[in-house]
């Protein structure tokens, strides 16, 4: 297993990977290159990046601007303003004219850590849901982000990219790995209960799925890395196998990936279903480490609510 990194620094690198590939392709930062890691594609290349300053919605004006003339614009900010501060130039210059922008929001959820509640977005993926034609991806490590910067330019229309501040572990590293946008991956068999998680707590679900092993409980492991278009028939037909769901995320449970699958699972086969996450909260100051531990979304953290649900 590699060592950890952290999905910003895989957005930075895989912006500078792609860019022979995909000559139109400019990237737009806020004054935040070096935290967004926007400065790695800056220093390669100097004339295909613009720093817009402390300007989010004009820099997102800017974006809609240059895809109408044959550009592949990234827009990178921290979550909190590419999807808070932005919504309305994302709604209308960018969605409601379905335009080639892609949006790299970086420092998403409560793994910001000591920059505190203004700064940890946990609202962004229920904000991009709703906007139409949106696709929404939440990659878990380095080369699932390095897999959803590509796809996200190989396809046409607005893409949000949610990317965290803290280093998180390896865990795609496998043969025959393969990401496809709106395709979830089943990572562990499993057939007492069906744990769905997206970005950093795949990991948590992974960990969790061994602790509950070792009680006699078979967890089913999903990786949902597309919130929009989800993957129904993967929900659906695991969800037919264990007849009970748990979704993580590092998110608000209103408006992501647990109300996303409620959504497939009402209409499609309903079974109980226990959504971890952010309990209708802000979150705090402290590290990543102890808030994720605070707010049960490491793997222990998760075994404990998964066990509660299953018994």
């Amino acid at each position: 297993m590699a060592d950890k990194i952290a999905t910003r620094e895989s957005y930075g690198n895989a912006l500078v990977a792609c860019a022979e590939d995909f000559p139109n392709m400019v990237v737009l930062d806020a004054d935040l290159a070096g935290a967004t890691k926007t400065g790695t594609f800056k220093k390669a290349y100097p004339d295909r990046h613009i720093d817009c300053g402390i300007a989010e919605c004009n820099m997102t004006g800017i974006a809609a601007g240059l895809a109408t003339c044959g550009k592949i614009p990234f827009v990178s900010s921290f979550a909190m303003f590419a999807a808070g501060r932005n919504f309305e130039q994302v709604r209308n210059a960018i969605g409601y004219p379905h335009l080639n922008v892609k949006i790299g929001a970086t420092h998403a959820g409560i793994t910001v850590g000591e920059d505190g509640a203004t700064h940890q977005c946990n609202e962004d993926i229920a904000l991009m849901r709703t906007i139409p034609g949106m696709t929404v991806i939440v990659p878990s490590d380095d080369i699932e982000a390095k897999a959803a910067v590509r796809a996200a330019l190989e396809m046409n229309g607005p893409v949000y990219l949610r990317f965290g501040r803290a280093a998180v572990p390896v865990i795609n590293d496998k043969p025959g790995y393969k990401f496809e946008i709106g395709k979830g991956v089943l990572l562990r068999e499993g057939t007492d209960v069906t744990i769905v998680a997206t970005g950093i707590c795949v990991d948590s679900a992974l960990n969790a799925a061994e602790m509950l092993a070792a009680d006699g409980i078979s967890a089913e492991v999903i990786n949902i890395h597309t919130i929009k278009p989800l993957d129904e028939d993967i929900v659906v037909n695991s969800a037919k196998k264990t007849g009970k769901v748990v979704t993580v995320e590092e998110h608000s449970v209103i408006g992501g990936l647990g109300s996303a699958v409620c959504d497939a699972l009402s209409a499609k086969y309903p079974v109980p279903v226990r959504k971890l996450g952010m309990q209708d909260v802000f979150g705090e100051s402290g590290s990543a480490g102890q808030l994720v531990e605070k707010y049960k979304l490491d793997g222990k953290g998760v075994y404990e609510d998964v066990k509660a649900f299953v018994k």
